[in-house]
């Protein structure tokens, strides 16, 4: 659209609306009606959420409790890096995990060169479309989210909610408790640009897992990655 036709499109509009009184604007606005809502991929928000988090080339695995947090962790890092050391963030929630039960050593502060995995808390997942909701800030630094090759994510069942509509209404962002920033990542670095292919990891993570804490509704994992097509793996799931 060129510069002139821009501003008659704008003007037009404008127009459209100069000299009416609230009330009969709020009625025309009704009468556009709302889009339709997209259909989740199951009712229940927790498969939902593992659905699209593999769908999203990411990985899941669950966690009863700390202890198999960390183990669950532990296993990630031999399985791809043959080794059982990560940079944390001084997030409360790490901090506070039996590191030496699970024989993994992090280093808690913010990544650096030639470390390639760092974890990250997640205090919200989005069922709708599998984004894991992470507040940057000291405890949890940004570098940790998008420059490590491997970026693993703790998230608790109670934290997935439905939509990003619901996220917005949540009690701690109403009340103003706003971390310094906020990002929204569903999976793993990726891009089209070069020569069209899809090449994963080219201007950050390569891998991205998020492990799930809490008691799983039975046969959640199992739906999820019927809907997602991906095999089993034993209590991993990963493309």
């Amino acid at each position: 659209m060129s510069h002139d036709s821009r501003k008659k499109s704008l003007a037009r509009i404008r127009g459209l609306s100069s000299g009416l009184d609230a009330q009969t604007i709020a009625q025309e606005l009704a009468r556009l009606g709302a889009a339709p809502v997209a259909q989740p991929l199951d009712p229940d928000p927790i498969v939902c959420f593992m659905a699209n988090v593999l769908r999203n080339q990411g990985s899941l695995a669950l966690a009863a409790d700390r202890r198999e947090v960390v183990k669950a962790i532990g296993k990630y890092l031999y399985r791809h890096l043959r080794n059982n050391r990560l940079v944390a963030g001084n997030d409360p929630h790490l901090a506070a995990l039996p590191w030496r039960e699970g024989g993994v050593l992090p280093r808690f502060g913010e990544i650096e060169n030639g470390e390639k995995a760092a974890l990250s808390y997640a205090h919200w997942g989005i069922a709708e479309t599998g984004a894991t909701v992470l507040g940057s800030g000291k405890h949890n630094p940004p570098a940790n989210q998008l420059l490590p090759e491997h970026h693993i994510v703790l998230l608790e069942f109670e934290g997935i909610i439905p939509d990003l509509e619901a996220f917005w209404r949540a009690e701690p962002l109403r009340r103003g408790e706003r971390p310094r920033g906020i990002s929204f990542i569903a999976g793993p670095s990726s891009t089209g640009d070069i020569e069209a292919q899809l090449v994963y990891g080219a201007h950050g993570p390569k891998a991205w897992h998020v492990i799930l804490l809490g008691k799983a509704p039975p046969g959640a994992l199992e739906r999820a990655r019927q809907l997602a097509g991906v095999p089993g793996d034993g209590d991993e799931a990963a493309l």
